[in-house]
This record gives structure tokens, C-alpha cells and sequence, in this order.
């Protein structure tokens, strides 16, 4: 576990990269191989706007990373933060304890708040609007969606007092855990309901993306399933009765361009339907 943390205090900005590209890669492929929905979509023009989203969130992360890091000093040279308050434990439970509060903070609790306050929903609908959800759904999110989690990132940095080396190996997680819970792959029904009692599994994650309430406001989590569990956002879904996108922005078109997606944040909000 030493080794391991001491790796991600110094994580090179290429390996992360790796992790990215690596990540969508794998599940790309096994997509081909074991797809949940066989739909004839033209894959790589789907990707398109996505990738481009992608690529939008890393220039907005980049130059604010300093700012974790800072943060992740300054409450670990206080010994501020909930992991510096507990009492003496071993390295292997002070990570997961403190990937598990990132987690919840920077994942669980933004995510949540952004299904709940009408201005960040309309800036989350991005994600939402997508038609057809892969792999490269995980990351597709508006500039201003970036900065909103970011946000929350740091916050959760300051509350859980996390080293640097916990921070890297949870975004370095919740990667990777974003791309698999995205991903349209199948797993057996038994297999993907016992992960689903710890982390977030495809089916689990697939009924957030269904496109009406209540089901767009459930399974928040990001990898761990226990936030949803706990706080009473936990539902199921035959993952054949799901409809990927909005009901409210159903415009398919507008969904795949990245122009109409960059202005989705400025329409005026919808109320959505609830199925009866």
C-alpha cells in the first residue's frame, strides 16, 4: 500500500493520460464483444462530441490542479480534514476511507446537487442528453459542469484532509470507474447485481441515464454504490425497458452536435415528466 500511495504522490501527467486513453480503449473493444444494447449506431461520429467534452474538461482541470494541491498540503500540514481526526488506523483503511469521503463528496454530493438546483441541472443536461450511452458518455461533460465538479472536488479535498497521494488515486479511479459504469457492456445479471451491493456496475448506473423521472434522479454514485443505499437514491431497473436522454430535450440532432450542446446550459428549463 505504501508503494502504491508514494506512486500516486508522483503520478507522471502521461500515465494519468494512459489511464484516460487506456480506459476508454479497454471498454471500447469489450463493448464490440459483450454489448448490453446491440443498437446500429455510427459509433465514431457519437464519439465525436464526447471526445471533444473530454477534451474540454482536461484543459479546465489542468491549470486548477494546483490549487488540490495546495489545498491537500495545507490540511495535512493542520491535520485538518475527517481522516486526520480518526483515531490511528492502518495505511489500508485511511486510503479507503479517504477515497471513499472523496468520493462521496466530490461525486455523490455534486451530482446530487446538480439533479436538485435548476440552473446546475440545465448544465448537467449535457451528460443527460446523450442517446446513446457508452463508454465515452463518461466524460461528456460541459466546460461549466467541469468547473461545478471541480469544485466540489475541492471541497471535498479540504473536508476529507486527504494527502495528495489519496487525491490522484481516487480521480485516477473515478475515471476508470466512470468509463465502466458507463460502458455498454453486459455482465452476467448475477455477477452485475453483487458488484452493485459495493460499486457502481453498468446496470446499476445505466437506470440513472433513463429519460424520465424518477429514474434520472437515482444511483448518483460514481464507484461507490453505498452513498445511494445509504441515503435512500438506490433503484432498479430491467435494463430492456431503458431509454438513454431527456424527455424534455428529445431532439436527437441538437443532442449530437457540439454547438447546440455547448448553448444546452442557456435554455430555458423544462419541468420534467414523471412516469406514471
Amino acid at each position: 500500500m505504501e508503494q502504491l500511495i508514494s506512486y500516486f504522490e508522483t503520478i507522471p501527467s502521461w500515465h494519468r493520460s494512459l489511464i484516460l486513453v487506456g480506459g476508454i480503449t479497454f471498454f471500447w473493444v469489450l463493448e464490440g464483444i459483450v454489448p448490453l444494447f446491440n443498437v446500429p449506431y455510427k459509433k465514431w461520429r457519437h464519439s465525436v462530441p464526447n471526445f471533444f467534452f473530454t477534451l474540454t474538461t482536461i484543459i479546465v482541470n489542468f491549470p486548477l490542479a494546483f490549487l488540490l494541491l495546495k489545498s491537500s498540503d495545507w490540511a495535512v500540514e493542520n491535520q485538518f480534514g475527517i481522516i486526520n481526526w480518526l483515531p490511528d488506523m492502518p495505511l489500508w483503511l485511511y486510503v479507503v476511507l479517504g477515497v471513499m469521503f472523496l468520493d462521496l463528496i466530490g461525486a455523490y454530493a455534486a451530482h446530487w446537487v446538480e439533479h436538485k438546483v435548476k440552473p446546475l441541472w440545465m448544465v448537467h443536461l449535457v451528460h443527460h442528453s446523450d442517446h446513446n450511452v457508452d463508454t465515452t458518455t463518461a466524460n461528456r461533460h460541459h466546460p461549466l459542469e467541469s468547473l461545478i465538479r471541480y469544485a466540489f472536488t475541492l471541497l471535498g479535498v479540504i473536508i476529507v484532509g486527504a494527502p495528495v497521494g489519496i487525491i490522484m488515486l481516487y480521480q485516477s479511479l473515478s475515471v476508470v470507474f466512470s468509463q465502466f459504469n458507463h460502458a455498454n457492456i453486459r455482465l452476467p445479471k448475477k455477477v452485475d447485481s453483487a458488484l452493485s451491493w459495493i460499486i457502481v456496475s453498468p446496470d446499476m448506473h445505466k437506470v440513472h441515464h433513463h429519460y424520465q423521472l424518477p429514474y434520472t434522479d437515482s444511483n448518483y454514485g460514481n464507484i461507490f454504490s453505498i452513498w445511494d443505499r445509504l441515503f435512500g437514491t438506490y433503484m432498479s431497473m430491467d435494463p430492456k425497458d431503458i431509454v438513454y436522454g431527456v424527455d424534455t430535450f428529445p431532439d436527437e440532432k441538437e443532442n449530437a452536435s457540439i454547438k447546440g450542446l455547448l448553448r444546452q446550459p442557456f435554455h430555458k428549463y423544462r419541468r420534467p415528466t414523471t412516469k406514471g
